[in-house]
């Protein structure tokens, strides 16, 4: 009702009630009809107002309910629009977290004692610095990269460089400088001074090459192909002169390498530590590796495997010079806490010249090694997890070595380690009391054409691992 019916309703009240009054002739009567009529025109406007200000009150409900919902349907579309913010922020951290590179490293240094050196002997042993190592590990995108550099007091080398890609969760691909699949891997020993066979380059052994592995459930398979060692074979020409022999003082010397490898053909008469008057170096060569698991995945399994290796060997002109070749049958036992380690290996390096004995490069000397040899080696652990404080894990051992069999007339090596592996915490220790004869760094050398008789050593090697 609005204000133009109220008129008309007063209008026709007003009238009937004239009406009225002169019909009665009574102007009391009109004059009070009057005035009813103006309190009736006053309640109706009173009326119309309240229902104004009620539709008012109603319309302002609606636009503040529309308000409501239209706010209401910002702040949902704004939630979504976070949500899926937060959700592309995930996506890109996780992806970036798994494109980065980890780097790490430990700083190590041992304590020698040598029965066999009276310098040792009188100082009750020595204390030295042994390595420094950085270590890059990570994916940037799909491939995978690792690589290792060591800084020793006496050179500066690289362990391990190469880029990888997970072509199936089974097949993996890598090439550039990664670990020889030969034997037992990745380690044939459980002590620092690993087995015999290392310092023939027959474990942890690290040339340039490409490699595939295929690892499915119990059974693992991996072909390498190594176009020459760590430093280049043949061209290894940093700090080398091949006709005045090894620049010892440069920080890459042909000696100056991690793992050992051969360098020279040793002429008869040729020292034992002497540089190699003909040079030899690993060329073209060829690595296959089988191994199946029994009990694969159980905590008592045992893998068995067989590996090949050939190749050429060639002189400082990249000229072949002879070819050579190695072969090995090994068992790892796992067994509850127990490990069993055993592999047999003959290897040959047959020169057109004939030699039967081979120069060999490591850690900033030369050495000497039978052409050809067979090797043994049995080991046995004992893993325990303990809490002696910072102790948490403590690994008990046996390493024994044995090449027999040498080109050349010369005696058998062996080397047997006893010792424990000690975790606390980024300190990982080795303590470890070496007999052996004609070995290595205990005081020998695999060039030996007399039994000198067994060497004492006890090594403590420490180490923060970052």
């Amino acid at each position: 009702m609005n204000m133009k019916w109220c008129s008309w309703l007063s209008a026709v009240l007003l009238l009937g009630a004239v009406t009225t009054a002169q019909a009665s002739g009574s102007d009391e009567e009109a004059e009070m009809l009057k005035r009813q009529i103006d309190a009736m025109q006053q309640q109706l406007i009173e009326m119309q107002r309240q229902l104004d200000q009620l539709r008012a009150e109603r319309d302002q409900e609606a636009r503040e309910r529309e308000q409501m919902a239209s706010r209401i349907a910002d702040v949902e579309a704004r939630e979504a629009d976070e949500e899926e913010v937060r959700e592309i922020a995930a996506a890109t951290y996780d992806e970036k977290k798994a494109s980065q590179i980890n780097v790490g490293g430990a700083v190590r240094f041992q304590y020698v004692l040598e029965d066999y050196n009276d310098t040792s002997k009188d100082q009750e042993g020595t204390f030295e610095m042994d390595t420094v190592r950085l270590n890059f590990d990570g994916t940037v995108g799909d491939v995978i990269l690792s690589a290792e550099w060591r800084w020793y007091q006496y050179m500066n080398v690289i362990h391990h460089a190469w880029a990888g890609y997970d072509f199936s969760d089974t097949l993996q691909g890598q090439v550039g400088v990664h670990q020889v699949p030969f034997g037992v891997t990745p380690y044939n020993s459980h002590s620092f001074f690993f087995s015999s066979n290392y310092y023939l380059g027959l474990e942890d052994d690290y040339d340039f090459g490409i490699k595939l592995i295929h690892d499915d459930g119990p059974l693992n398979l991996q072909g390498a192909f190594y176009w020459n060692d760590e430093l280049g074979g043949s061209d290894s020409y940093l700090g080398f002169d091949f006709l005045g022999g090894s620049s010892l003082d440069s920080p890459f010397g042909l000696n100056d390498r991690y793992s050992y490898d051969i360098v020279g053909v040793r002429a008869d008469g040729e020292g034992t530590f002497a540089n190699p008057g003909q040079f030899a170096f690993d060329s073209n060569i060829l690595n296959l590796r089988g191994a199946y698991t029994f009990g694969h995945d159980t905590d008592y399994n045992t893998e068995v495997g067989v590996s090949l290796q050939y190749g050429d060997v060639v002189d400082g002109t990249s000229s072949s010079i002879g070819d050579q070749s190695a072969y090995a049958a090994h068992l790892v036992g796992n067994y509850g806490a127990w490990n069993l380690q055993l592999q047999a290996t003959k290897y040959e390096y047959d020169m057109d010249n004939g030699a039967t004995r081979m120069a060999v490069g490591a850690y900033d000397f030369f050495d000497t090694i039978a052409a050809e040899a067979t090797t043994y080696t049995a080991n046995v652990a004992y893993n325990m997890p303990v809490e002696w404080g910072p102790v948490s894990y403590v690994t008990f051992y046996n390493d024994y070595s044995l090449i027999t069999d040498k080109s050349g007339g010369l005696e058998d090596t062996w080397m047997n380690v006893t010792g424990a592996s000690v975790t606390a915490g980024g300190l990982f220790t080795y303590f470890d009391f070496i007999f052996a004869e004609n070995q290595p760094f205990v005081g020998g050398t695999m060039d030996s054409t007399t039994d000198p008789g067994s060497n004492f050593r006890f090594n403590i090697n420490f180490g923060y691992y970052f």
